[in-house]
């Protein structure tokens, strides 16, 4: 076996692996698969006797890629039409298996990481969610170990401050989308609120592409009678369609046999408080297979 070999063999059995963690640094399968080209192309070139860890050494590649695109996308989602969203992910059934990574992957998380620094973001992925050391990340980010554990307390406080309040099971979040479903699909306003926090937050990903909300829509009455009015104007035919997103229960949302639309949404004390819909077409191109993410 020759040295290209061994490297293409190491990299085929870490490429979930990294690209989870591009992902997870950028909210963008597309700019993730963009990362893992680089890294391959540096880790081709790499001399495998001078790697101790070649998975190490792999998610310290990546995570560098990863921060340089990063700081190139914040830039360009400033100018970004409406609201940004991450790109959803059909994902296998597995995933929710493993409580912390379907956490560390889902819309409501990701949306989380967004209010991070890049560095911040970076040290909270691969220390909370991939158990990295702390000298790798600082090696990873350019940083001391002191300054790494610090940035890791400052990122892990500003999270939890954000995050959902209690973890809702599948079960429960099945439990609230197919209330929601049969709310949305019978037209009944009542039902709709029962399922909605008093202040859910909907927000539309249309990328200027597509219309949909262009700012946040808050409070369930507001919400609600924004969704059923939009219902009520489809003029093909609609159905909603559960399926896996992002390591969580999610809809389909398809217009006359056409994906038009991904609705993952956020669960607080068994209610929806959270709603992501992402109609912008770009986005929606992985939604024909399971993308794997590993930890």
């Amino acid at each position: 076996m020759t040295e290209l070999d061994t490297a293409t063999e190491a990299f085929v059995a870490h490429r979930d692996l990294l690209f989870t963690v591009a992902y997870e640094l950028l909210g963008s399968a597309a700019d993730a698969e963009d990362v893992l080209q680089e890294t391959w192309l540096r880790w081709s070139g790499v001399d495998l006797a001078e790697v101790r860890d070649q998975r190490a050494y792999l998610v310290r590649v990546t995570t560098r890629q990863a921060l340089m695109r990063l700081r190139t996308l914040r830039r360009r989602r400033e100018s970004y039409l409406g609201e940004w969203l991450p790109e959803p992910l059909l994902t296998t059934p597995d995933v929710a298996e493993d409580v912390a990574l379907a956490d560390s992957v889902s819309m409501a998380m990701l949306l989380v990481l967004e209010t991070l620094t890049p560095t911040e973001r970076a040290v909270f992925v691969l220390r909370d969610v991939f158990a990295v050391d702390y000298d790798e990340i600082a090696e990873a980010v350019g940083k001391t170990q002191a300054a790494v554990r610090q940035i890791a307390h400052r990122a892990r406080a500003h999270v939890a401050a954000r995050r959902p309040r209690g973890t809702a099971s599948a079960a429960q979040t099945r439990a609230a989308l197919a209330a929601f479903e049969e709310a949305v699909r019978t037209g009944g306003l009542q039902r709709l609120l029962d399922v909605l926090a008093p202040d859910v937050v909907l927000l539309g990903d249309g990328g200027g592409n597509v219309q949909t909300v262009r700012r946040p829509v808050v409070g369930a009455d507001r919400v609600a009678r924004l969704l059923l009015g939009g219902m009520r104007k489809v003029p093909a035919p609609a159905t909603l369609e559960p399926a896996q997103v992002n390591g969580h229960p999610a809809l389909l949302l398809h217009l006359d046999g056409r994906l038009d639309c991904v609705i993952a949404v956020r669960i607080d004390d068994g209610r929806i408080s959270g709603l992501y819909a992402v109609r912008n077409p770009q986005k929606l191109s992985r939604l024909d297979r399971a993308t794997t993410v590993r930890r």
